[in-house]
């Protein structure tokens, strides 16, 4: 049986490695973004547009679209950039990261549910940059907390799915070289893809709400 796996944030860079990679392999691939791009027109794989995932309304829609389809993998990707420094923290910025990257992923999951069952394996696309310990550059007030937010969501998401014998992994992809990284990193896609699809792959319950880097090592808090 064919399996199958559902990429947010699947326009470019990550998500649009992750489609490339499992489409090479015989998955069917959903490959869901705001706006599509001509490299991942080029795969062939099924696209589904204007899907901004903190927004209820066209994830209510994205649901209803993929009505009686399962996912054996889905992997929230999609994010966004922030800046800020102290001195420049503006509610409007914060809200529009934390909306992305913070709420968007639970939003996502909490849609797609319905197309989950016992087996499925849940894959949050993170940044160390939201781990408290691990930080010791201080800045970047939205990325960083949006994130920290993602990663607290997605280990009540790991012990809330555990009876559904769903499993939940939080991944940091390495520093990549991306257009959000300004082409600067020290990872291509190909790389950092490879690892976190190695990462989902070893994943059990037993090993569910772990924070993994997409080399293997586990990640503080």
């Amino acid at each position: 049986m064919v399996k199958k796996v559902l990429v947010t944030g699947a326009n470019r860079g990550i998500g649009l490695e992750f489609c490339r990679q499992y489409q090479a392999d015989g998955w069917e691939v959903t490959a869901v973004c705001r706006g599509s791009s001509p490299a991942l027109r080029e795969l062939g794989v099924r696209i589904i547009e204007e899907v901004d995932v903190s927004s209820p309304d066209q994830l209510k829609k994205l649901a209803q679209q993929l009505s009686a389809q399962t996912f054996d993998v889905l992997i929230n990707n999609a994010g966004v950039w922030s800046e800020e420094t102290l001195g420049e923290v503006t509610v409007p910025e914060w809200s529009r990261v934390m909306a992305v990257n913070g709420l968007g992923p639970i939003l996502v999951t909490q849609a797609l549910l319905a197309n989950l069952s016992s087996g499925s394996k849940i894959a949050m696309v993170t940044s160390r940059m939201g781990s408290i310990e691990d930080n010791t550059m201080g800045g970047y007030y939205a990325y960083r907390m949006s994130k920290a937010a993602l990663n607290a969501g997605a280990k009540s998401l790991a012990l809330d799915l555990k009876n559904q014998g769903i499993a939940v992994v939080i991944l940091h992809p390495g520093y990549v070289i991306t257009d959000m990284t300004n082409r600067l990193g020290d990872l291509t896609p190909q790389q950092s893809v490879t690892g976190m699809r190695q990462r989902i792959e070893e994943l059990t319950m037993a090993t569910s709400g772990g924070f993994f880097h997409t080399n293997g090592e586990k990640l503080p808090w």
